[in-house]
């Protein structure tokens, strides 16, 4: 295994991961970090695997999918979960780290261990040789241009605008209509205009929306996020700031649409698209917003159909560095330009800490397979980590980044069970298919 060598560029939570699971399976790994030479505006400390953010790491339960993520890290032997558990503070349902104690733990971890060689560098172009690269959302500005000069420019995104996604079964169907604009589409195509649910509103609904929705309570850029708005993707609170009927002809526009309840065209409508193919859940389309959590469920609660809407995913619009992953890369997270090359984290379209440390590890997995030209096996798809990987690869007509949701999820086979039986149906159906990937797939587990 000497001359098995990998570098690993950028040392966050994936590029952490990638390296302890590269090492761990006999690899020697090449450490390129930036830090202590240099460091993102998110950034504060020294130390490797620093959260920048928030020290929670999200919901425990295995009735969160999150939750669910975190338990197959575990048993999958991850070290951020395993620093995470060891640096836990109280957080009640959550789990949340010692900041300080988790990002130590962690680069204690890396550079005690015999096979990884850390190096300080400021890298600006995309390497060469085999290399996992998992530079972040804030990846350097020579970076991600000789990453769009590779793969074109159109590819990579530095701006990220996120819609809310609502369970299906908290819609209100008596409330809402199924259409498509001017009658076209097809009622089973999820992609397709007419899998579209339509909340018409009426002038006083929408006076009211408007006027909700500019009052709202909203999240301040954080320093390093210049508020730059793409017009295609402006938050929608900005829309409605610039005149009281510009949500009404814009993402708002009840055009081509006739509410069956009425049999007239409403005065507004807020469309809903299928976010899987299941039909589980629906994303409020054009709806990304810097609202907080707390002020989105509110003010979207007063839209029709929507009074008791559950929320799998909360709209936002942030810095990010992303590529669009469906166009640009292979089966094992490699860029179809450059084989030899693998993108993990937030380059490649997730969101989140625990979900960034999952894709380090699954391209680990995946690397170790293609280095040893065993068949690839990444973790089957009712799996946290399956659905995640499934999630980044799977075509989509605007790849836009998310956290794991229940929605990445197959259904299962039974319709009827409520939300928390089922909820824990696919958490349990998910565990029993992870035992068997790790006890069977090559390199799945590490062994002694």
């Amino acid at each position: 295994m000497a001359s098995a060598r990998i570098t690993v560029v950028g040392a966050g939570l994936a590029g952490a991961e990638a390296c302890w699971q590269l090492a761990e399976r006999g690899f020697s790994v090449d450490l390129v970090d930036q830090k202590p030479l240099s460091r993102t505006p998110a950034q504060s400390s020294d130390l490797l695997a620093e959260l920048v953010c928030s020290n929670s790491l999200r919901g425990a339960s295995l009735a969160n999918a999150v939750g669910l993520l975190k338990e197959e890290l575990r048993r999958a032997g991850s070290l951020i979960l395993r620093a995470a558990d060891a640096t836990r503070v109280a957080a009640g349902g959550a789990l949340a780290v010692d900041r300080d104690a988790f990002a130590r733990f962690i680069t204690s971890a890396l550079e005690s261990h015999p096979r990884i060689q850390r190096h300080v560098a400021l890298l600006t172009e995309v390497p060469t040789e085999p290399s996992i690269v998992a530079t972040g959302p804030l990846t350097s500005d020579a970076l991600a241009t000789d990453l769009a000069r590779l793969v074109g420019a159109e590819h990579l995104a530095y701006y990220d605008a996120i819609a809310p996604i609502v369970t299906a079964d908290s819609i209100d169907e008596t409330k809402v209509f199924r259409a498509s604009r001017w009658g076209k589409g097809d009622h089973a195509e999820p992609e397709g205009d007419a899998a579209y649910v339509n909340c018409p509103l009426n002038r006083a609904e929408y006076d009211a929306f408007v006027a909700s929705l500019l009052a709202a309570e909203k999240s301040a850029p954080r320093p390093f996020e210049e508020p730059r708005y793409f017009e295609g993707c402006l938050p929608i609170e900005v829309m409605a700031a610039r005149g009281e009927r510009t949500l009404a002809f814009g993402p708002m526009k009840p055009v081509g649409l006739v509410d069956p309840h009425t049999g007239r065209r409403p005065f507004a409508v807020v469309q809903l698209r299928a976010e899987d193919r299941a039909l589980t859940a629906y994303n409020l389309v054009g709806f990304q917003t810097r609202m907080t959590h707390a002020a989105q469920a509110q003010v979207f609660r007063t839209i029709p159909g929507l009074q008791q809407a559950v929320f799998l995913r909360f709209g936002g619009i942030h810095r990010n560095t992303f590529v669009d992953s469906p166009k640009l890369l292979g089966p094992s997270l490699e860029l179809r330009v450059r084989p030899q090359v693998h993108l993990a984290g937030q380059l490649t379209g997730v969101e989140g800490y625990v979900e960034s440390a999952a894709s380090g590890f699954v391209c680990s997995v995946m690397v170790a397979q293609k280095w040893h030209q065993v068949p690839s096996t990444p973790p089957p798809n009712v799996t946290a980590l399956g659905a995640l990987l499934e999630y980044v690869l799977r075509p989509q007509p605007r790849f836009q980044p998310s956290n794991i949701t229940w929605a990445c999820f197959p259904p299962l086979g039974d319709p009827k069970l409520r939300k928390l039986a089922r909820y824990e149906a696919l958490a349990a159906r998910s565990l029993l298919a992870l035992d068997g990937w790790l006890e069977n797939a090559p390199f799945a587990r590490i062994r002694a």
